[in-house]
């Protein structure tokens, strides 16, 4: 009959727009899956090819507040001295953690930017252009300010880790030439110690400007993309 033909017919696109839906989102997972992988790999590389110039520069930054340590006349002398006194491994010290914070912090910007999207981003006939872009600028502050949150005892770490420049390399001389002993052996040791002598709060010393500053840039960077 007629009417069964219909009813094939309907069932038979339903199912195909079933599968198309399936397909788009299981498209949409690989490609994100494929994004974050190579992001977070070439990320991870650029990072470290760049470490030592970081540990410099974190170096040169705290010293001045130190009053034990090496003293540095400046980046040369800094790279000329750091790896006679530390080792040239202690160039790459704390990039580990630098490293390990990068793949989880581009994953929960992608993903907490589409969920805020939807919670921020109204139609632009219905809001008008201010409002429909200022929704783009506020979903993606709230979503590098979400994933800096999570992923800041990592950054903190890091840091620390940078700028601990004492001890360490060749026995006594070593450690009489850098300073004294290291404060911190490593990830695990630098977040024990400081939640046992600080707190939990003490492992997001420094969030409130690193948060402002983040969500200004992500703000930039994700709104005017999605724009």
């Amino acid at each position: 009959p007629p009417e069964s033909k219909i009813l094939k017919e309907a069932n038979r696109l339903s199912h195909s727009t079933h599968i198309s839906k399936q397909e788009r989102v299981m498209t949409d997972a690989v490609r994100f899956l494929q994004d974050l992988a190579l992001g977070g790999t070439s990320g991870v590389i650029a990072k470290t090819i760049c470490a030592p110039l970081e540990r410099i520069k974190i170096i040169l930054q705290v010293q001045a507040a130190t009053a034990s340590g090496p003293k540095y006349n400046g980046i040369l002398d800094a790279v000329v001295r750091v790896p006679r006194e530390q080792g040239v491994a202690s160039l790459w010290r704390g990039n580990l953690s630098n490293c390990l914070r990068y793949f989880p912090t581009q994953a929960m910007n992608f993903a907490f930017k589409e969920k805020y999207q939807k919670l921020f981003v109204r139609p632009k006939e219905e809001v008008g252009f201010a409002l429909w872009f200022a929704g783009f600028l506020a979903a993606g502050g709230a979503a590098g300010a979400t994933a800096l949150t999570v992923s800041y005892p990592l950054e903190f770490t890091y840091t620390r880790l940078a700028a601990d420049s004492g001890g360490g390399h060749g026995g006594a001389h070593g450690a009489a030439a850098a300073g004294g002993q290291r404060q911190y052996t490593g990830i695990v040791d630098c977040i024990t110690k400081t939640i046992k002598s600080d707190g939990i709060r003490g492992i997001y010393r420094g969030y409130m400007p690193s948060v402002a500053g983040i969500i200004v840039y992500r703000a930039g960077y994700f709104g005017l993309y999605d724009f």
